[in-house]
């Protein structure tokens, strides 16, 4: 299957996928495959495959998944402690994916990144 198709599912509530938040712009939900305590994903409602397709029509909704990432640390109690915010532009960068989507990590002691 498609890997788009799975986030497509997803905003759909085509799947069990555990869906944190929703409105009519964006849908976060738990990742599959945790690497934190809490890790969850927020993505657009509108396909867009990376950041490298953010345009001028569409730059809003970047700062508007933020805004969200951020609403839905502070409810999961992780916005004190701490949490990082993690986007994977293309092959190389590790995005496999390809559906612009923003990681959010916390819950714990994350490793430094140098």
């Amino acid at each position: 299957m498609n890997n788009k198709i799975i986030f497509e599912k997803i905003i759909q509530k085509k799947t069990s996928k555990n869906i944190i938040y929703q409105d009519k712009q964006v849908t976060a939900f738990y990742d599959i495959k945790p690497q934190a305590l809490v890790h969850f994903l927020v993505i657009p409602n509108i396909y867009i495959s990376s950041l490298n397709e953010i345009t001028k029509k569409n730059k809003d909704i970047v700062g508007y998944m933020m805004y969200i990432a951020i609403k839905i640390a502070k409810q999961l109690k992780i916005s004190d402690s701490g949490y990082r915010i993690v986007v994977n532009c293309n092959k190389n960068a590790g995005q496999e994916i390809k559906y612009l989507h923003i990681h959010v990590l916390g819950g714990e002691k994350l490793n430094n990144i140098n």
